[in-house]
């Protein structure tokens, strides 16, 4: 991929989609097989994805956009986003292109830890000191059995490398003791092979100790994976920095106002997530698990604005693969990591939060300056348009009439939405096919 790609990411949103393709492809060095699975004309047939899940009827598609002007890093990256939600590949990339007009404006990624979380459950002991004696005694064992259940990943340099308990007391005044085992699962996310490990040193572990072993399963609530994403931006006019700021500072102080600043952040780590194949639920799950650490709910990203500059910081559980799964089987997902220009599981993770705390940058400075409706005119012409029955040749100009009635007035209604389609329709009627009445 070519490092400054800076060029082919100007006037993207101006092409038709024929042209947006051929920019792509040269971008990323795709293959004409590849277009073809972007356009739909190849990829994920019936067939296949019946194997996927249980009683298939059909599928369920997903808009993929592409948000421009991300250099993550120090590396030019374009961001494949599977979304039905209209201006968030918009507000990506132009949130993105405002941090790079400045001269050191910068999104630089890191992690801390690579191990997953898998859980062995005993949910009534008669004393823990006992069984906590026993694991230490046998821990090398207990790793080499835990390690022998997963060759495949001992091989590629992963397995099972620590262990711990936790002992939590009951409602019924009795001790539960949950058994930690700690995974590198590579370049795979790791779920069915740490519960592969869980469930095999299970008989082991109630042989040993004569207590009852529970459920055995994966954590979604990765404490010991995180990745971090922060965004400097020096020289930012005091007023802007300032408001973006203290709108960290209400999200901060109010859960309430959290929940939203955090699903603004999961607009943008979502699809990426679904665009590579990989388990959004499991990573919205650790997210919004990790924001509650402290025993208050908070916001997954702060921002402070101090000496000129506005700094924001993410850092949250990501853990995702680019191996195994639907990421290596659907063929959509595996052109998206070829766009992303990324292999190893840890990179990926690292472009999902600088997208996170990106698009939560875009949201915050349209709350605290021009406010949500107007910073989001374009969107919320957008949804007007196509709740009020405009037809795809129609979108346009009656999404142009809706934004410029929103500068003017503020705000709109659906039936003045409607009245207005209706005056474009008398005026450059659609060329309906033949027999159509409606």
């Amino acid at each position: 991929m070519a490092e400054n790609l800076e060029l082919l990411f100007q006037g993207f949103h101006k092409l038709t989609r024929e042209e947006r393709l051929e920019r792509v492809k040269q971008m990323c060095h795709l293959s004409d097989t590849d277009l073809d699975v972007l356009e739909g004309k190849t990829g994920l047939d019936l067939d296949r994805a019946e194997h996927f899940i249980e009683n298939l009827v059909g599928y369920f598609p997903i808009p993929l956009g592409l948000a421009t002007y991300f250099r993550i890093d120090g590396r030019d990256v374009p961001i494949p986003m599977a979304i039905e939600e209209t201006s968030v590949v918009a507000a990506c990339s132009s949130t993105a292109k405002w941090i790079r007009s400045f001269p050191n404006g910068e999104i630089t990624t890191g992690s801390t830890g690579k191990l997953i979380i898998g859980q062995v459950q005993f949910p009534s002991v008669s004393a823990s000191a006992p069984i906590l004696k026993i694991l230490e005694e046998r821990k090398e064992e207990l790793l080499r059995i835990a390690n022998a259940s997963v060759p495949g990943l001992v091989q590629r340099g992963g397995g099972v490398q620590s262990i711990s308990a936790r002992s939590l007391p009951r409602p019924d005044g009795g001790e539960m003791l949950v058994l930690h085992l700690y995974c590198d699962p590579c370049d795979a996310m790791g779920a069915n092979l740490i519960n592969q490990v869980c469930e095999a040193v299970k008989p082991y572990l109630e042989n040993w100790t004569g207590e009852r072993v529970g459920l055995c399963i994966l954590s979604n609530l990765v404490d010991s994976k995180l990745t971090w994403a922060e965004v400097k931006i020096p020289g930012l006019e005091p007023a802007i920095g300032r408001g973006i700021a203290e709108a960290s500072l209400f999200a901060e102080m109010d859960p309430y106002r959290a929940a939203t600043h955090n699903k603004g952040v999961m607009n943008g780590i979502d699809p990426v997530l679904i665009a590579t194949g990989n388990d959004w639920r499991a990573v919205e799950a650790g997210v919004h698990a990790y924001c509650t650490r402290s025993g208050d709910y908070q916001p997954v990203t702060k921002w402070r604005f101090e000496n000129g500059t506005l700094i924001g910081r993410f850092e949250a559980p990501i853990v995702v693969g680019t191996v195994g799964g639907v990421t290596k089987l659907h063929p959509t997902a595996q052109v998206c990591l070829r766009i992303l220009g990324t292999k190893h599981a840890d990179e990926l993770a690292r472009i999902i939060a600088a997208v996170g705390i990106v698009q939560n940058l875009g949201a915050l400075r349209a709350l605290s300056t021009v406010g949500i409706v107007k910073g989001h005119m374009s969107l919320h012409a957008t949804n007007l348009a196509i709740a009020a029955g405009a037809e795809p040749l129609e979108m346009p100009l009656l999404r142009e009439k809706l934004v410029a009635i929103l500068k003017k007035e503020k705000a709109i209604t659906m039936s003045r939405a409607k009245e207005i389609l209706d005056l474009i329709r008398a005026k450059l009627p659609l060329e309906r096919p033949s027999g159509d009445k409606s």
